[in-house]
């Protein structure tokens, strides 16, 4: 039994408490709230997710006290974050987890992605990938699964291809200088970047080094549709589908994306470092 399918179970077995202080039989409180009975059971019996709005409205058809109620939206915010050791996720190396981002991102629509110090994968060559999978296998000491590990994520960019769908890539400048390989990968990896600008899927915006910023950047994360925030730490990966936490990380987005270069004056800036390194 998963983690997350207990504390569904937990949070249900209280409303369900709630509903039998409260003298309601399932039926009644599925006909007071205009649910079908079977909703009321799923969600007793945690074999359904509940929304902020349907505990508000269990809540007040049951008469639970203001602080009660309290709690119960503040635990659900709290069950709606999933955390995923890297030890757990990559016990069997790191192909496994490219193999499910493929999935996912075969299931999204728009994908707005924002790195302070990296490349994200979907843009990264295979020499660039390679020395990131080898850097992690050694700090995590997890099966050294590289070169599969590289194939996946390029067969991964195909979904970049796809003209359903709409990428926006935020870059904090510092991450296309991170040297994470020799000149030459880094140099290739850039002209990379502006080849994938011309794709009408993708938008790439960089945020200067001199930009005075209108929020500090503490971390990367991802935003897939407006159902699921991705934060990567250095011990777990973080799933947020909180609709208060996703709506504070699009307004960060927003707010990095409104102070970024973007089109012609990013791809100079890509143009003048690659120079750089050149040199």
């Amino acid at each position: 039994m998963s983690r997350s399918y207990r504390g569904r179970q937990e949070f249900g077995a209280r409303l369900r408490q709630l509903r039998e202080d409260a003298g309601l039989t399932g039926k009644q409180l599925a006909a007071q709230v205009d649910w079908a009975q079977s909703k009321v059971s799923r969600i007793e019996t945690g074999r359904q997710s509940v929304k902020t709005e349907e505990v508000r409205a269990w809540a007040n058809t049951t008469g639970a006290p203001p602080d009660v109620l309290d709690d119960l939206v503040a635990d659900l915010r709290t069950l709606r974050v999933q955390y995923a050791a890297w030890r757990r996720q990559l016990r069997g190396g790191h192909a496994p987890k490219q193999r499910a981002l493929i999935a996912l991102e075969a299931s999204v629509t728009l994908d707005r992605t924002f790195q302070p110090d990296l490349v994200p994968g979907l843009l990264q060559t295979p020499d660039y990938a390679r020395h990131v999978f080898t850097s992690l296998a050694t700090l995590r000491d997890t099966p050294n699964d590289v070169e599969l590990a590289v194939r996946l994520r390029m067969l991964r960019q195909a979904v970049l291809y796809d003209q359903t769908k709409q990428f926006r890539f935020l870059l904090a400048e510092a991450a296309l200088h991170a040297r994470v390989g020799p000149p030459p990968i880094q140099r290739g990896q850039l002209d990379r970047l502006l080849m994938l600008m011309s794709l009408d899927t993708i938008e790439l915006a960089v945020i200067p080094l001199d930009t005075r910023l209108p929020v500090v950047m503490h971390h990367g994360f991802s935003i897939e549709d407006e159902d699921l925030v991705l934060v990567e730490t250095f011990s777990a990966e973080l799933q947020l589908r909180d609709p208060d936490d996703i709506a504070l990380y699009a307004r960060i987005f927003d707010l990095l994306w409104g102070a970024a270069e973007k089109g012609d004056k990013a791809a100079e800036r890509l143009k003048r470092i690659a120079n750089e390194m050149s040199q």
